[in-house]
């Protein structure tokens, strides 16, 4: 039983639609931020259910591992065959499969991106909300069970996803949930898929909730002279009700390295970016509200639009803040916090991290979904340095350890992969951990999909 028998065994299923070319190797081989490069021993391309399943039986039956990979945009390496085996890259699985309006649902195929659905869906005046920055694909954002700007009005992945196709690791193909809105019948199966990161089976389709488009947005930028200041406006603005779509802070720090990425002119000074949905009298009544709750807060300026295109450019400093950041120190890598803790935590966790980086020899720009209480600090450093790598690792730690002291969690959307599982155990404690890793012996006894990601190593 050996990785080079089952490559064999799966040339002979795929023709060539197994590679095992150096390029292909490289690109699937790569991370968003610290890792090294990491190659498959091969990439293989399924066309469907049926395809993974096969797949899954030969790889199974050799002890072959398998990683899925979705467009590679993780920040953890999951997606990274740490101990060789195939790299199942769900791409060329991209079809919306069936929309039901109605039922304001819609099935999809994992390889889709989350830009890719919402235009297919524009006529029907619907629209998926998660929106993680990236244009990530809803494969890839179920498995991290991913969050993102608009989580504040709509939820994550947890509350958007009704139902799932996976493909458990000796091949068999089991079904949760559906469009029922909800239901009592036994365990929650695809709770538990969701944010499973590939190590318990690979997800072929996808049953999601959708929403309505709504009549009228707006969107703002606001900003501020501190921090403090602006953190202050996201805490009233939740606890008084107000319902934002987004609320995101970007410090001066990313604020500087958007100018320097998009050879903008912003002001070097902490940002809120801001946006409601609703009604046109609504959407007017709300940004009052927060203009209000800003000004007391001593905003110093409003930038507010209500034209796709002028919102579009607001919203380019947030879903570019990660590369923005990276501006700051070129050729450097990045090791990307992403505590969330308690809305009345938020402005002593976020004045804590930042007086810990101050403290540093390291720059870390601090940006997050502030209005759920989820932030990142982008400690920017050289990935061949170990006394940098440790220095970051430190900083991300201690911010961690204060995170779920409050009663919050060491990653609030991008995940466990490698990078944070050092941390699990911090979090759920050994027997909460250990129970994880039960459940992954269970449905994956070979300990194929995925090694080495989310579960304690034996």
């Amino acid at each position: 039983m050996t990785i080079e028998t089952a490559l064999t065994e799966l040339s002979s299923l795929l023709g060539d639609r197994l590679s095992r070319s150096k390029s292909d190797l490289e690109t699937h081989g790569k991370s968003e931020t610290y890792f090294p490069l990491t190659p498959p021993d091969a990439v293989a391309y399924p066309l469907s259910t049926e395809d993974v399943s096969a797949i899954l039986r030969i790889c199974h039956a050799h002890e072959c591992p398998v990683v899925a990979w979705g467009t590679g945009t993780s920040l953890e390496a999951h997606a990274l065959a740490v101990q060789g085996g195939i790299c199942l890259d769900m791409t060329k699985m991209n079809r919306v499969v069936e929309v039901a309006p109605e039922d304001f649902a819609v099935t999809v195929e994992p390889g889709i991106t989350r830009e890719e659905l919402n235009t297919e869906l524009r006529a029907t005046g619907l629209f998926f909300p998660v929106d993680p920055g990236a244009n990530a694909s809803i494969g890839g954002m179920a498995a991290t069970r991913a969050s993102g700007t608009t989580t504040v009005r709509y939820g994550s992945m947890r509350d958007n996803v009704l139902g799932l196709t996976v493909v458990l690791a000796d091949g068999r193909i089991i079904k949760t949930g559906g469009l029922a809105r909800k239901s009592a019948a036994g365990y929650d199966l695809t709770s538990l898929f969701l944010g499973s990161e590939g190590t318990l089976g690979i997800i072929t389709s996808l049953t999601l909730r959708l929403h309505g488009q709504p009549e009228a947005i707006s969107a703002a930028a606001c900003v501020f002279e501190t921090v403090d200041d602006a953190v202050a406006t996201v805490i009233e603005t939740m606890q008084s009700g107000i319902p934002m779509a987004r609320i995101e802070l970007v410090d001066a720090d990313t604020a500087r390295g958007f100018n320097i990425y998009a050879k903008a002119d912003i002001p070097e000074k902490p940002h809120l970016l801001i946006e409601f949905h609703g009604s046109e009298s609504g959407v007017a009544e709300q940004a009052e509200s927060f203009g209000e709750i800003a000004r007391d807060n001593n905003a110093l300026a409003f930038r507010w639009s209500n034209r796709p295109e002028e919102r579009a450019e607001l919203w380019k400093i947030r879903h570019s803040a990660y590369y923005a950041s990276l501006a700051l120190r070129p050729g450097a890598s990045a090791i990307v916090t992403d505590v969330c803790v308690p809305i009345s935590k938020l402005a002593d966790a976020i004045k804590a991290a930042q007086a810990d980086i101050a403290a540093s020899f390291l720059t870390g720009p601090i940006l997050g979904h502030v209005g759920d209480g989820n932030f990142h600090a982008i400690l920017l450093c050289d990935k061949n340095d170990p006394n940098e790598v440790a220095e970051a690792k430190r900083l991300a730690t201690e911010m961690s350890r204060r995170s779920v002291e409050v009663g919050g969690t060491i990653t609030g959307e991008h995940g466990v992969g490698m990078g944070k599982l050092g941390l699990m155990e911090l979090e759920h404690g050994t027997d909460g951990w250990n129970v994880m890793g039960d459940i992954k012996k269970v449905l994956d006894p070979t300990n194929i999909m995925n090694p080495g990601k989310l579960t304690r190593q034996n």
